[in-house]
């Protein structure tokens, strides 16, 4: 049995023009981000750590050794940009998967069991959503420590919440619609019908979301990191270089810039895309 949601996606779909700005820029900026830091491990096997103390701060597009330049130490600017991305992209997809994971269960049952459930998750909700952001942070690196997991794990349990009450109010909207009604009155069980009926035609804004929160995530794993609360100092990330280079702003500043020129276009290109989804996927979401 078909949603009419589904039905309206897809004829919106097709009206739209496969190969608009939005989705050309952004597969392309986020494709060879992406193409570039995978295959760091082969293009620099050192991982960015070699040192050439002859060449420290030697300025970028002036040897073809160090195309970027390098930094105080003579590291290669970037073979770091390149295998810090892997840091970046890593705490970006990892904490969206999980915290949507978490979200999306929790939203279901809530919305669709309503009752004690849904009171009791929500007043969950609401309890996060009044706490300041910077206090969960600064508490939870605090008793925790920083590092990759951590950092993966607190980005996970402060935006679970986005995900569920996305996720509750479209299976509210939902399970009240005529195809679930019918297929209820068929005898389709609670699981079955989540997974058959209502996931279905609530995942295209889910999945937006999803897009979206990764851009979101990269620029606060590298905020966090810049800020001495992320990731370890001694592991490439683009965070910890800008952080590095800041004492030499004026007279290197190469060292800050590529790297936050590779968070730039990573963060462009996945709006980009997000943008390009929302137009795609979710009907409701055009004028």
């Amino acid at each position: 049995m078909q949603s009419p949601a589904l039905d309206t996606a897809r004829k919106t779909s097709r009206g739209l023009p496969w190969r608009s700005l939005e989705f050309i820029l952004g597969v392309l900026l986020t494709g060879a981000m992406l193409a570039l830091v995978l295959l760091s491990p082969w293009l620099f096997p050192d991982g960015g750590a070699a040192m050439d103390l002859g060449a420290r701060l030697t300025r970028p597009f002036t040897d073809w050794a160090h195309p970027l330049g390098a930094d105080p130490l003579g590291r290669d600017v970037l073979a770091r940009v390149l295998v810090g991305g892997r840091i970046s992209l890593l705490v970006g997809f990892t904490s969206v998967l999980g915290a949507s994971i978490l979200g999306i269960t929790i939203g279901l049952v809530a919305g669709y069991y309503r009752g004690f459930w849904d009171m009791l998750l929500m007043r969950c909700v609401d309890v996060q959503l009044a706490l300041p952001f910077i206090l969960i942070a600064l508490t939870f690196i605090s008793i925790l420590g920083g590092g990759l997991f951590n950092i993966i794990l607190f980005m996970v349990i402060s935006q679970w919440v986005q995900f569920a009450r996305l996720v509750r109010g479209m299976v509210l909207q939902v399970r009240e619609r005529e195809f679930v009604q019918a297929a209820r009155a068929f005898g389709v069980g609670d699981l079955a019908m989540v997974r058959h009926h209502i996931l279905p035609n609530i995942i295209g804004p889910v999945i937006i979301l999803m897009t979206l929160n990764v851009a979101n995530n990269i620029l606060l794993e590298s905020s966090l990191t810049f800020l001495g609360l992320g990731v370890d100092p001694l592991i490439p990330s683009w965070g910890g270089m800008l952080a590095d280079g800041r004492t030499y702003m004026q007279t290197a500043w190469w060292i800050s810039v590529f790297p936050g020129v590779a968070i730039m276009l990573t963060v462009l290109g996945l709006n980009l895309l997000g943008d390009w989804l929302r137009d795609r996927i979710d009907p409701t979401g055009k004028p």
